[in-house]
């Protein structure tokens, strides 16, 4: 199978942030879409794994910042790319807060939706979350960021593998996972946080 033929489903990328309690994080998503309109929901998918999957669960409410077009890698990176059970992601960033006091992207971003979780499913990596919308702003003109677009445009390229060291192995990017071997298959999906192949890096002898 050619996952990269998914690629051209029509994905947006959001910064996915909730609260519960005192505790507060925030991941980077794919995954959201208007089902209802009477009351509004939505709906928003999110890796068990992820912290912030976990925080919803708790408190029932998040915000969905809209990331735009102009959204760099390093905004990307820093909510996307470390857990935060590591590391506090919202310290010392002066972001705004919806009604339910959840930050929310105060740049990089032209939307903003709140949401009350009123259902939810199991789906075996990723839980489903069906929420009502209780809230929903403009932040500014831009072009909402889409996947396709991150992928062609905003994610970088894959460096050229030097042809003098052998590779005896690949890490993920996102979770650190490593898989032995010289070569990693093309379908090959992280068993840790699902992501594909493509986001993985070699790891050289010595």
């Amino acid at each position: 199978m050619e996952k990269k033929a998914l690629y051209n489903l029509s994905y947006g990328v959001f910064m996915l942030s909730t609260r519960s309690g005192e505790k507060v994080n925030g991941c980077i998503t794919n995954t959201c879409m208007q089902v209802a309109n009477d009351p509004i929901r939505i709906a928003i998918s999110v890796l068990n794994s992820n912290y912030t999957c976990e925080l919803i669960k708790e408190s029932g409410i998040f915000a969905l910042s809209l990331l735009d077009e102009q959204c760099s890698f390093e905004t990307i990176s820093h909510f996307g790319f470390q857990s935060g059970r590591d590391v506090d992601k919202f310290d010392q960033l002066p972001l705004p807060t919806d009604h339910n006091n959840v930050p929310y992207m105060g740049w990089h971003a032209c939307s903003v939706i709140s949401g009350k979780v009123v259902e939810q499913r199991d789906l075996g990596t990723h839980t489903l979350f069906i929420a009502e919308v209780t809230d929903a702003k403009m932040l500014n003109d831009n072009a909402p960021l889409t996947y396709a677009d991150y992928q062609n445009r905003v994610k970088p390229k894959k460096k050229e593998i030097s042809k003098d060291k052998k590779i005896i192995g690949w890490r993920c990017k996102i979770c650190n996972y490593v898989y032995e071997g010289s070569e990693l298959p093309a379908d090959y999906t992280c068993p840790l946080c699902g992501h594909d192949a493509s986001d993985f890096e070699p790891i050289y002898e010595g």
